[in-house]
């Protein structure tokens, strides 16, 4: 299954070729053929960034805190 934001990614990585075909620059299929390249180059990058950022968000690793109990200030 494709995830929306690499279809996301694809289409603006494609976005100057269907302009150009909005202007008539460019055939329809050439702009159908550059999204299709497009997609598996969004779902390439996209998943090495989900790669790299995957261990942000985990504390699995940390002990827990040492305990402290309060001593009362002794007065004077």
């Amino acid at each position: 299954m494709i995830r929306p934001s690499v279809l996301l990614f694809a289409l603006v990585i494609s976005a100057p070729a269907l302009y150009r075909y909005v202007f008539d620059q460019l055939d329809i299929t050439d702009v159908l053929i550059r999204f299709l390249i497009a997609v598996p180059i969004a779902a390439i990058l996209v998943a090495g960034l989900r790669f790299v950022t995957a261990g942000y968000g985990r504390a699995d690793d940390e002990k827990p805190a040492t305990t402290v109990t309060p001593t009362p200030l002794e007065e004077k």
